[in-house]
C-alpha cells in the first residue's frame, strides 16, 4: 500500500465519498461497522473525527497504529448485527454523528437497521452488488459481475433504502473496485450517504 495514505484501500473509497458529499467529519463521533484493517477508521481520523467505534467479527485484523490510538474504541469478535449499542457507548455520553458500513456477505437490508440502532445523524454505506444479487448465476467468472448488471442491482438497492427507514442524500460510484490482491479485478461498488427522514414541519396559525 505504498501509494495509499491509509492502512487499506478502503480509506480511499471513503475519502472519495466524503469529498463528493461535502461532509466534514471534524469533531464527529463515528462507528465503523466492519472495520477490518481499518481503512474507513483511518480516513475518519485523518479527517478530524474525534472518536471511532471500530466493530468487526474478526480478531487481530485492525492495524496496529489504530489499535494504539486513544480515539479508537475497538470491539473485536463482535457482530455489528447484534452488538449491544447502549453498552458500547455507556458512560461515554456519545452521540453518534456518523456510521460507516463496509460489511462482507451482509445485504443492505440487514446492515441499515443495524446502523440505525446507533441513532446516527448520517450513514455512509458501501454497496457491494455481488452481495446484493439474489441470483448467483448472474455473477461472471471469478465472481466478477458485468457492469450493467451490477449497476442495475445498485439502483434497486438505492430505490429500496426508504423501506429500511432511510432516505438517500447522495451516492457515487467508488473510484476503486472491490477485491484485493495484485492482478485481481474486483466488482464495481458504490457509496451512499443516508439519513433518517425528517418529520413533517407544521406551521402554527
Amino acid at each position: 500500500m505504498s501509494d495509499c495514505s491509509y492502512v487499506s484501500r478502503g480509506g480511499l473509497k471513503l475519502e472519495a465519498a466524503l469529498d463528493a458529499f461535502g461532509l466534514d467529519v471534524t469533531g464527529f463521533i463515528c462507528a465503523d461497522l466492519g472495520c477490518n484493517v481499518g481503512g474507513f477508521t483511518d480516513c475518519l481520523l485523518q479527517r478530524g473525527a474525534k472518536q471511532v467505534f471500530a466493530i468487526d467479527t474478526g480478531y487481530g485484523e485492525l492495524a496496529w497504529k489504530l489499535r494504539q490510538d486513544d480515539r479508537v474504541i475497538v470491539a473485536e469478535r463482535t457482530n455489528a448485527m447484534h452488538i449491544d449499542v447502549q453498552s458500547a457507548i455507556e458512560n461515554r455520553q456519545s452521540k453518534i454523528d456518523l456510521v460507516v458500513i463496509d460489511l462482507g456477505w451482509t445485504t443492505q437490508r440487514h446492515a441499515i437497521p443495524a446502523a440505525l440502532r446507533w441513532q446516527p445523524a448520517h450513514i455512509i454505506t458501501l454497496i457491494k452488488p455481488h452481495y446484493e444479487a439474489n441470483d448467483r448465476q448472474k455473477r461472471g467468472k471469478r465472481g466478477i459481475m458485468p457492469e450493467d448488471e451490477a449497476e442495475t442491482i445498485v439502483q434497486h438497492v438505492i430505490d429500496a433504502f426508504p423501506t429500511h427507514g432511510v432516505e438517500v442524500i447522495n451516492h457515487i460510484r467508488s473510484p476503486i473496485r472491490g477485491g484485493a490482491g495484485k492482478g485481481k479485478r474486483g466488482n464495481v461498488e458504490y457509496l451512499a450517504l443516508l439519513r433518517q427522514p425528517r418529520g413533517p414541519t407544521f406551521s402554527h396559525s
